[in-house]
């Protein structure tokens, strides 16, 4: 008996030590605590920003002055959105930003991708001057090169058009154009040799190649260069705003300029205290400039994902 009891003892001795801390199948309880642990700060760090904005947009202005409210309102108030609505003229302009930022992505993400293709696919004399080229215009800061632009755009007469922001895209010289170009390169450099020696087989063109067999094999290079495109495109104010040359403004540039246009919209010596500029519509402004960036991300994100992931298989 007493070696029954000494089995059943070890048999459950080992069950607890393998719930605890795991086996060859399964990490164990202490470890996945940690792990949850390490994920729920490091997704509170990047997420404490966020709702501390969207919370204290929410705070009337009594919320404001109350140091006992803190991260729960007293009331849902949406008077600073209604206010941020305003001064930001947001239709308006969210129309514009979304155009200036969506056409030159697709724009961009187009030549990248030929580009990228004729890197990968092609040999031809120059190839790695062209490399040290793309690595340049990486390196180079943007604000080292404006000058020249902006006087070859004036000199045409393109400066206040937003043809200023679509011609470097439509040419490959866009916003960190290089860093596309790079990923539809290694995404091309990977693509199988044999389905293009079989198109060529059955009497397709270097086009057909292109179009009917790469292109779809690309289509996570696609979604990932043309979101970071479109992000960094939206949020971009010290380019646009020269090329416009203040005759087109975005969302950004509209919340770069929020303060001066809350002042003449609701002049102070005409509205009562409650009306007057504080955190909450500041901070309402900030929120409803990055709301479409998170409803695009959202809505996105599960083909953003496996793109990422897909983005990362080998051929031949």
């Amino acid at each position: 008996m007493s070696n029954i009891k000494q089995s059943i003892i070890l048999f459950y001795d080992e069950r607890l030590k393998n719930f605890l801390f795991g086996n060859r199948s399964d990490y164990g309880l202490i470890f996945k605590i940690l792990l949850y642990m390490l994920l729920i700060s490091i997704g509170f760090i990047y997420l404490y920003p966020l709702l501390f904005m969207f919370i204290t947009s929410m705070k009337s202005p009594d919320d404001l002055l109350n140091s006992m409210v803190q991260w729960v309102p007293s009331q849902i108030y949406v008077g600073n959105y209604i206010k941020a609505f305003r001064v930001l003229n947001y239709p308006i302009n969210l129309l514009i930003t979304i155009f200036i930022s969506v056409v030159p992505s697709l724009l961009q993400a187009a030549v990248a991708s030929l580009v990228g293709y004729g890197l990968a696919r092609y040999r031809f004399r120059g190839k790695n001057f062209i490399f040290i080229l793309l690595m340049a215009t990486f390196i180079i800061p943007a604000q080292t090169t404006i000058i020249p632009q902006m006087l070859a755009y004036k000199s045409l007469g393109l400066l206040g058009s937003v043809f200023a922001v679509f011609l470097p895209a439509l040419f490959g010289q866009g916003l960190r154009s290089a860093i596309f170009i790079l990923i539809f390169y290694q995404t091309f450099s990977t693509f199988p040799k044999a389905l293009e020696e079989a198109a060529r087989l059955d009497g397709a063109t270097e086009r057909q190649i292109f179009m009917k067999v790469a292109l779809p094999s690309a289509t996570p290079a696609f979604i990932v260069s043309i979101i970071f495109s479109i992000v960094w495109y939206w949020n971009e104010t010290y380019v646009t705003s020269i090329f416009l040359a203040g005759k087109i403004q975005t969302l950004p540039m509209a919340l770069s300029k929020f303060v001066q246009a809350y002042e003449n919209l609701y002049p102070q010596g005409m509205i009562n205290i409650a009306d007057r500029l504080n955190e909450a519509v500041k901070l309402s402004g900030t929120f409803l400039n990055i709301l479409p960036l998170l409803i695009m991300y959202f809505v996105l994100q599960r083909w953003f994902v496996e793109s990422v992931e897909r983005s990362g298989i080998t051929g031949e």
